[in-house]
């Protein structure tokens, strides 16, 4: 019992320790925003500011449109994460649930797209929504993000998980697939639904290269290239606005993370055990 407790301390102590060097740099951008400039910049390890002051959060609110910023990533995240859940959840529904030809093979070309880095796409993507006349817009801003395999992997998993008898007995009560899958199936999968909607929305509101190429009028841009216009004002660089726009942009991942950890983890183990 006694080796099992000092077992269970070191593997807590290690765990702790790994937390706070993971969380160190968030830390030491929290205090650097409120450092002014010459603290910043001093020579030697500087942790805490001598003084706390909001200028730098007033300056970068001043110098850039960053609540505007944040709306247009609010609506770029939020929106393409449900047409995301929506798109993968019914795909992955047909290939769990529904027996045709061929059935495996598209399942498997579906997967093999993810061999493809993004970037050799990326001069196609931007051509085809120029010649659509989606630069600018909402919409062209999330026709990268709308469909996941992953996420399509992910829901397919989870729903080998269940019985299909569950399928076939709503058949047989008269419930179409579409009934079945909204009344019945999507209910019943909240723990995946939450884990792809909120990795989705994390990973799309932190994206900076598409938003950034995608669109040319200042009030469309996003809180990731929003923040690199601080990077240089009159041929320096001004760290304090900098570090606080970085901490206000990271508020609403974290607080994500924070409420929905749980359901995070929960899906991330859904449909692990049968593949």
């Amino acid at each position: 019992m006694k080796k099992k407790t000092v077992q269970s301390i070191l593997y807590q102590s290690f765990c702790l320790l790994i937390g706070l060097m993971t969380i160190a740099p968030i830390l030491y951008a929290v205090s650097l925003s409120f450092m002014e400039q010459r603290e910043i910049l001093t020579k030697g390890i500087h942790l805490l500011p001598d003084k706390i002051q909001w200028k730098n959060y007033k300056e970068a609110l001043r110098l850039t449109h960053l609540v505007r910023y944040m709306l247009n990533s609010l609506i770029l995240a939020g929106g393409s994460s449900v047409i995301r859940v929506a798109v993968a959840g019914l795909a992955a529904f047909s290939f769990a649930f529904f027996d045709f030809k061929g059935k495996n093979v598209l399942f498997m070309l579906c997967m093999s797209t993810m061999m493809i880095p993004g970037d050799v796409v990326l001069i196609t993507n931007y051509k085809t929504v120029a010649d659509l006349g989606l630069t600018d817009t909402y919409f062209g801003m999330m026709s990268m993000f709308l469909v996941s395999v992953m996420n399509i992997f992910m829901f397919r998993q989870y729903y080998l998980t269940f019985s299909m008898e569950i399928y076939e007995a709503s058949k047989v009560d008269g419930c179409g697939n579409f009934i079945f899958f909204i009344k019945i199936l999507f209910p019943l999968s909240k723990p995946v639904t939450a884990t792809v909607f909120i990795s989705s929305f994390v990973s799309t509101w932190n994206t900076y290269l598409w938003p950034m190429i995608v669109t040319n009028k200042d009030t469309m841009r996003t809180v990731q290239v929003g923040v690199t216009m601080l990077n240089s004002r009159d041929g320096g660089t001004i760290y304090g606005p900098i570090m606080a726009a970085s901490v206000m942009v990271l508020v609403p991942t974290v607080i994500i993370f924070i409420l929905f950890q749980k359901q995070i983890a929960g899906g991330m183990m859904a449909g692990s055990v049968k593949g």
